[in-house]
């Protein structure tokens, strides 16, 4: 079921008169906020690294992976070059940017 559907029936059945504390209201809830402490948990985990990476670039461009070995010793346990990449490409747009080639290359905005 989508999430959105979901929503619109926990929506009806509170203005049903349905009480938040009811447990089918509870299992609803649950089933809303799945997985929402793994994305948390993977959000402070690249805010974590946000200033290493980013601080790291310069105005000249660079790929990833070299970045990537530039920092790695400074890095979190579990920062493999794949999230790096994925930071540099999805997040923090308005700070970096892409240069589509092959490969990519990145600098800091």
């Amino acid at each position: 079921m989508k999430k959105a559907t979901l929503e619109n029936i926990r929506t009806a059945l509170l203005d049903a008169g349905y009480d938040s504390t009811d447990s089918l209201m509870e299992e609803i809830e649950s089933e809303l906020n799945k997985g929402a402490a793994e994305k948390a948990a993977k959000a402070a985990e690249y805010e974590s690294v946000h200033a290493l990476i980013v601080d790291n670039l310069t105005s000249t461009p660079i790929t990833a992976a070299d970045l990537y070995n530039e920092i790695v010793d400074e890095l979190p346990s579990g920062m493999s070059r794949y999230k790096v990449q994925h930071a540099l490409n999805n997040l923090w747009q308005d700070e970096i940017v892409k240069i589509a080639g092959k490969p990519n290359t990145y600098r800091r905005a």
